[in-house]
């Protein structure tokens, strides 16, 4: 007598493969004050706030830009959630009945430019200038 568990199995797990989700990674970058050009690894990706979608979990480069304002370069860490994690990870991104959405959201504010006076600048090259002559 046949046991019918291995064929029922075997149609579950095609069932569940035929509308197999996945994981969708995204993330969004802000700026206080927004505006500010974001660069992802090197790559241009727009004006804060703005989005994308990431494939592997690690460290980012993210470069933010923005006239009068400090450029600020960050390592940011994204870390992989507990279900993107092996061995889980096989069956939620190959069998999981419904998409799963992981979403990373960093917000960092900008440092105004220190702008320097014309004066102190022409006075600290003169010193500079005037030590060189001088010697040690």
């Amino acid at each position: 007598m046949r046991h019918p568990v291995i064929p029922i199995l075997i149609m579950i797990v095609f069932c569940l493969s035929l509308g197999s989700g996945c994981v969708s990674r995204r993330l969004t970058i802000r700026t206080n004050p927004p505006g500010a050009l974001v660069k992802l690894n090197g790559k241009r990706l727009g004006f804060s706030p703005v989005s994308t979608d990431f494939t592997y979990y690690g460290t980012y480069e993210i470069e933010l830009v923005k006239d009068g304002y400090e450029t600020e370069t960050i390592l940011q860490k994204i870390s992989a959630p507990w279900y993107q994690k092996f061995p889980i990870d096989f069956f939620s991104d190959n069998l999981s009945p419904f998409q799963v959405t992981n979403r990373h959201e960093y917000t960092w504010p900008l440092r105004p430019k220190k702008i320097i006076p014309t004066d102190d600048l022409l006075n600290r090259a003169n010193q500079l200038r005037s030590d060189a002559l001088i010697g040690p």
